[in-house]
């Protein structure tokens, strides 16, 4: 059900796809930076609430936006589907896809929409993500994506990484009615996206001056447990990967010089040793419990 929409007569260049659920709280300095955007290209905003418990607030349904805004309501079917449903109600002939905790720097568009206008060889396109410094758990943030992206990004300008904070990709190269995500993927469904695209041989490129920060709204104790949470849903999805043939978990090398990168990196003032031990414990509670999971599977199979 479509309960807001304003209506805009230019066609835009940009769809820029949000779904939420009980996110409200974030959205709004979400929808702020968009408003915010110097010398951008036109653009609509479709906003799909996924069956969220709590009412969408005012300055959703409100018309105070400078740019068109739609807002879309379905029963909760997970953020795969209301991606999808929101490209379904789409017009830009490029899909953006963010985060309702994603805060677009005020250069972003304007930066995207030149790249992709020199870059017709190219399809998708992957934003520079970073991570918002005033407290522990957002500087471990920037300290996971400022080693995860050099980490990832080829000599060729693309990049072995794909985040749905803030993603790209042209009209042209979708299946408007089947959409972009796997409904049967619930968490990583962004990194399933990757694993079918570098199947079909492409990989997208980065867009270093296209910026998007990750604001994390949670305290250190809700970050573990989202990350107990997620991990169960996540090692689901990387079974779907395993079975395409594609590689994209990190080696245990690989995963060693990430670990001893994010080491250096964190000596910078910004960051801290402290958000390398966040950092680090976060990701071996994710990373035990995805193990115990794949155990559990090899044990149910060996007894059917």
């Amino acid at each position: 059900m479509v309960e807001h929409e304003q209506i805009s007569n230019r066609t835009p260049l940009f769809s820029i796809i949000i779904a939420v659920y009980n996110d409200w709280a974030v959205l709004e300095g979400c929808l702020q930076s968009l408003a915010q955007q110097t010398n951008g290209p036109c653009f609509e905003v479709i906003i799909v609430d996924d069956g969220s418990t709590e009412p969408a607030p005012d300055f959703v349904r409100g018309s105070s936006f400078s740019y068109p805004l739609m807002v879309i309501s379905q029963p909760h079917s997970g953020i795969p589907v209301a991606r999808n449903r929101g490209i379904r109600n789409s017009k830009g002939a490029v899909l953006l896809f963010v985060d309702a905790d994603s805060r677009l720097q005020t250069t972003c568009l304007a930066a995207l929409a030149s790249v992709i206008a020199n870059a017709p060889r190219h399809n998708c396109f992957q934003l520079r993500l970073v991570g918002n410094c005033l407290n522990l758990v957002g500087r471990a943030e920037e300290l996971r994506l400022i080693t995860f992206q050099h980490h990832m990004l080829q000599p060729d300008g693309r990049i072995r990484y794909l985040n749905t904070a803030g993603f790209a990709i042209r009209r042209t190269r979708v299946d408007i009615q089947a959409g972009v995500f796997d409904p049967l993927a619930f968490r990583a469904e962004d990194t399933l996206l990757l694993a079918d695209l570098m199947q079909a041989g492409e990989i997208p490129l980065f867009v270093p001056d296209a910026r998007v920060e990750h604001y994390i709204p949670l305290s250190l104790a809700g970050c573990f447990r989202k990350d107990i949470r997620s991990a169960y849903l996540e090692g689901r999805t990387y079974n779907l990967i395993a079975s395409k043939g594609v590689r994209i978990r990190l080696t245990n090398r690989e995963r060693l010089q990430l670990i001893t990168s994010m080491w250096k990196t964190a000596r910078q003032p910004s960051i801290g040793r402290p958000a390398w031990f966040v950092l680090a414990f976060r990701q071996t509670i994710r990373r035990t419990i995805s193990f115990g999971y794949k155990c559990l599977r090899i044990g149910a199979r060996r007894h059917t």
